[in-house]
């Protein structure tokens, strides 16, 4: 059951492939903005996976983020995420992101429960 409060911490350490130049989200050597965001919303899929049903996994619906400082080449980042509302299949988080003790970023993150199967078969068909 997923419960207010359910929390998890992605790691990831910053390398070239993911900064601003590479992923063409900006033109300096620093962790991308888009990184960091993906490294929110994995915590946050993380954070309640185990809950899940047989066959559900979460997709995210939308997320919101500041991001204050640049992180270097090399440098460890770690994302948290909180579940501070569920609504059914909806699942809201607070996500922050950190160097250290140094706050990166932070916002709000929205995720879906949703069958796989049936998921991925929306692929296949004219209704997205």
């Amino acid at each position: 059951m997923i419960e207010i409060g359910l929390k998890h911490t992605s790691e990831l350490t910053v390398t070239d492939a993911l900064t601003a130049i590479q992923m063409g989200s900006g033109d300096m050597p620093v962790l991308a903005t888009p990184a960091m965001m993906a490294l929110m919303e994995n915590a946050a899929m993380k954070a309640v996976a185990s809950e899940l049903p047989e066959g559900c996994t979460t997709v995210g619906g939308h997320i919101t983020s500041s991001h204050l400082k640049p992180s270097k080449v090399g440098e460890k980042v770690t994302a948290t995420a909180e579940v501070t509302k569920v609504e059914g299949k909806k699942i809201e988080f607070k996500v922050a992101a950190y160097a250290g003790d140094v706050l990166l970023g932070e916002g709000t993150h929205l995720r879906f429960v949703v069958d796989r199967e049936r998921f991925m078969s929306k692929l296949n068909s004219s209704s997205l």
